[in-house]
């Protein structure tokens, strides 16, 4: 069984993998790399002087395999809850449990839906750690923002779900923070 379980491979579900796979979490991503990233010219992501949105995918991609996390390019067909956590299914049959279970798959969020998680003007409801009202599932990105997305803001929601959840794990508050 997997730590966590991440649907959506865009800025917000590759950065909760990254978060989590470098405190050494089990974390499969799922995605086929069709994010809307690919259209994007990017000039406004902090740090980044500018990067085409193919380029920021492929890096990012590529980070959070380095750290260990397990990119699956699949679509999910389906997901639900279980005793210990989250079951998804693939379109192949192929099924994985995981703990915990973070949906970032953009605008349209049918597994989201399909829990009974609720929907506002904005999106699907979720706080400001992308926590849903089932213990355990988190949406975050566009799903939850729909009018007002840039991927640094969907970058941020993965984040904040990631620690949310290793802070949970660790029963305290934990931050992220590198030092030289």
């Amino acid at each position: 069984m997997d730590d966590v379980l991440i649907v959506g491979d865009g800025p917000a579900g590759l950065s909760a993998a990254l978060f989590l796979s470098k405190r050494e979490m089990k974390v499969k991503i799922f995605g086929q790399d069709g994010t809307l990233m690919h259209k994007a010219n990017v000039l406004n992501y902090l740090g980044i002087p500018e990067v085409t949105g193919s380029e920021f995918q492929r890096i990012s991609r590529e980070q959070v395999c380095s750290f260990g996390a397990e990119l699956i390019e699949k679509e999910v067909t389906s997901a639900e809850s279980t005793e210990n956590g989250f079951k998804i299914a693939d379109t192949d049959g192929n099924s994985y449990e995981a703990t915990y279970l973070i949906l970032a798959t953009g605008p349209s969020n049918p597994l989201a839906e399909a829990f009974g998680v609720g929907k506002g003007d904005e999106g699907i409801l979720s706080d400001r750690y992308g926590r849903t009202k089932i213990d355990g599932l988190y949406v975050v990105g566009w799903s939850t923002r729909m009018k007002k997305i840039q991927a640094i803001i969907s970058a941020g929601d993965g984040a904040c779900a990631a620690l949310d959840i290793l802070s949970h794990r660790a029963g305290e508050d934990l931050h992220d923070f590198d030092v030289i």
